[in-house]
């Protein structure tokens, strides 16, 4: 099962969905909580950085992306920052945003979400609040036809459809119908993720609806608590919405997909540690688009979508999980794995670490044919701060550097075994000929390098001290290295090749 799901996601290329549904603006603020205020039983949060991430239909646009999917989107912003701060994000990932449309009668809808840590206590990040700031009348007729319009333009060029409906007023009745219609015409499959709250018949003829555990059981009045009652709710909202397939996400419990012939799957989840639900439904609505879009079946679609939303809940906050996480997971989960980073994820985990006040330390090598000598700089490095991350050259940096001989270990392989030792927290590949480049992205509080770069001169020393950061020199294990490794064994493959002649 896992190699033909492993199969279906390396074929993926970038299939073209159109997203369209409630766009926001997600405002994440971040600190540490130490005390409880003098004039309220509430904590009092020392607030240390402010972050914005799209949310809703962003969430699915930037989901989406992430998987490599081309997409068109189209949603109401306000003219306000925040549709700004919003579209220029989006903007800034590649996002065509002229389906965007302004309404100057409300406001972008923004959630901010207060997440508090307690430093001392060596606590988890911790959601205290949120506060909502919109407008969830339903979108006037003039952006009615403009996103009716924008639809009809683009949906011939794409391979599938997202509807993220969060009940703020875009994804009225009539948009819906005509989406629908459009789907069914077109033979393009319409992927909803519903809301409770509205009259479900709104949804009828899409091909597939996403609803959660209480949404599902709201939609059709059953406790969906045993697998009976399951297939049956299951059952109905395929009959009576005319659908393709239900796929109900169940939390901790995973998800359940029926289809129209009857046939039904019942998808566990792996245990692992949840840190924030927030997003999961964005992820399956994304995942399923995409992969239904680029012409697999439901039911891997499924599949994926499940792993996808248990990557998800490890993260705080919505944040979207690359293909390459996936493949991961489907290759065989091993915790060490979860230390090796996209640049881009490595710099929202060091955000939330910097929240948290931790020293991060940065070093970097090749690391080919792991050592002592190179287990003890290591130590030395870790010990210089709360978090140690890696910067790992890649083959064709090794292989610039040390020529066509080197690297003995593909980097795949050294990241591995880097990331397998205790001391190590994150490694992040970099194929440039120096990290100069990673090291302005990582911002590290400690810089180390070898003794034997005290002459050299530390690439990155000039930018680190700009900032109060620091450069530290580790002392190095004398008559132990790689090269000599290297040609010992060859030296002695010579002499045992010497003897059998």
């Amino acid at each position: 099962m896992h190699s033909r799901l492993i199969q279906i996601l390396s074929d993926i290329k970038s299939p073209a969905i159109l997203v369209t549904g409630d766009l926001m603006l997600d405002k994440y603020v971040w600190g540490e909580v130490n005390r409880i205020s003098p004039e309220a039983p509430i904590p009092v949060i020392n607030v240390t950085h402010e972050e914005f991430r799209p949310g809703g239909a962003g969430s699915v646009i930037t989901n989406l992306t992430h998987l490599g999917a081309r997409v068109f989107c189209t949603g109401i912003l306000g003219k306000d920052s925040a549709g700004e701060n919003f579209a220029k994000m989006l903007e800034k990932s590649g996002v065509d945003t002229s389906g965007m449309f302004i309404d100057s009668k409300r406001p972008t809808t923004v959630k901010t979400r207060v997440m508090g840590h307690l430093h001392t206590a060596g606590r988890a990040v911790q959601q205290l609040l949120r506060i909502d700031y919109e407008n969830t009348h339903p979108a006037p007729k003039e952006i009615e036809d403009k996103v009716i319009n924008y639809v009809k333009k683009n949906i011939h060029q794409c391979d599938a459809v997202a509807l993220s409906d969060m009940n703020k007023g875009l994804l009225t009745e009539r948009i819906l119908e005509t989406v629908t219609t459009l789907g069914r015409t077109t033979g393009k499959p319409v992927i909803v993720d519903p809301r409770i709250g509205r009259n479900c018949s709104i949804y009828k003829g899409v091909t597939a609806i996403t609803p959660n555990r209480h949404e599902t059981e709201v939609m059709t009045g059953i406790d969906v608590s045993t697998p009976e009652n399951l297939k049956s709710a299951g059952s109905k909202l395929v009959k009576e919405l005319d659908l393709q397939c239900a796929v109900i996400t169940l939390d901790k419990d995973g998800m359940f997909l029926y289809q129209r012939d009857g046939t039904h799957l019942m998808l566990p989840t792996n245990p692992r540690e949840v840190h924030d639900v927030t997003g999961a439904g964005d992820m399956v609505l994304s995942v399923i688009a995409f992969v239904v879009g680029a012409g697999s079946s439901i039911a891997d679609a499924a599949r994926l979508a499940n792993i996808a939303a248990g990557i998800e809940v490890g993260k705080i906050g919505v944040a979207p999980v690359s293909r390459e996480e996936i493949l991961r997971e489907l290759l065989g989960y091993h915790p060490s794995l979860e230390k090796i980073k996209t640049v881009k994820e490595l710099k929202d985990l060091l955000n939330k670490h910097r929240s948290k006040r931790d020293r991060i330390v940065f070093t970097n090598g090749c690391f080919d044919i792991l050592h002592r000598g190179h287990v003890e700089y290591l130590g030395f490095a870790r010990n210089q701060g709360e978090l140690l991350v890696v910067g790992l050259n890649t083959d064709r940096s090794v292989n610039n550097m040390k020529g066509p001989s080197r690297p003995v270990l593909p980097e795949q392989d050294r990241a591995r075994i880097i990331a397998a030792l205790e001391d190590v927290d994150y490694v992040v590949l970099f194929d440039e000929p120096t990290p100069e480049e990673l090291i302005r992205e990582v911002r590290p509080d400690v810089l180390i390098k070898g003794e034997d770069w005290r002459e050299k001169g530390v690439v990155g020393r000039e930018f680190v001290e700009s900032y109060g950061g620091k450069v530290v020199l580790a002392p190095l294990v004398q008559g132990i290295s790689t090269t000599d490794i290297i040609s010992r064994i060859v030296e002695k493959e010579n002499q045992r090749a010497q003897k059998t002649v």
